[in-house]
């Protein structure tokens, strides 16, 4: 804890609380600590109990994803707290889990959008890498229905499901095109210049572009 302390940079956490972070430990310099102490179970337990954000982003470095069971992983996603942590704990972790499946699908509707972004978020890798068996239309209903009211998180999480059917499915795409230029959602988002704009129309366009 105290060499997390010292990796501390005020400006970092400046730029972090901006995106609903509670940390000022600059990312290259935690993943070098985590490369230094491996993988260590029992270590990445007493990390995460701290609360500490710091601590918890080393903790699911160093961890063993396999390990966990399905009650402690969503257990761990309630207490995320921040989203840094719910990213890693879900792209890092679940993903990796046995249980990644029931998990995704006990939290897509869960009445916490917090939570239901994490099966959101399990559901758009699926859309991409494992689709079948998934419903897409009735995907493209809910987000059609839910998407423009929903809570920050959960809404990010659904546009990124909406731009990835978009992309990956040439008969769904006139839909999602469709669904994207009429709710609006991150039409305005501010994009750095070379960057693809997270507004899904612009982002279907530019992927099916570079794809060819």
């Amino acid at each position: 804890m105290a060499e997390l302390a010292a990796l501390e940079e005020p400006r970092a956490r400046e730029v972090n609380e901006k995106h609903g972070d509670d940390h000022g430990v600059n990312l290259s310099k935690l993943r070098a600590v985590a490369k230094r102490l491996k993988t260590q179970q029992e270590l990445s337990h007493e990390l995460w109990s701290t609360g500490d954000t710091a601590a918890r982003l080393l903790s699911l470095l160093i961890c063993r994803p396999k390990a966990f069971e399905s009650e402690e992983l969503d257990s761990m996603l309630r207490e995320s707290r921040t989203p840094k942590v719910q990213d890693w704990l879900v792209n890092y972790v679940v993903k990796k889990s046995a249980h990644c499946e029931d998990l995704r699908v006990s939290w897509f509707s869960d009445p916490d959008p917090e939570v239901a972004s994490a099966g959101w978020a399990l559901t758009s890798e699926r859309v991409v890498k494992k689709p079948e068996g998934l419903d897409l239309v009735l995907l493209l209903d809910i987000i059609e229905a839910e998407m423009k009211g929903a809570p920050d998180r959960l809404q990010w999480a659904m546009n990124q499901c909406l731009a990835q059917i978009g992309i990956e499915f040439p008969e769904h795409r006139a839909r999602a095109l469709d669904i994207g230029e009429r709710l609006e959602v991150l039409k305005d988002y501010p994009t750095p210049p070379n960057c693809t704009s997270p507004f899904a129309p612009s982002w279907i366009n530019e992927m099916v572009r570079r794809k060819g």
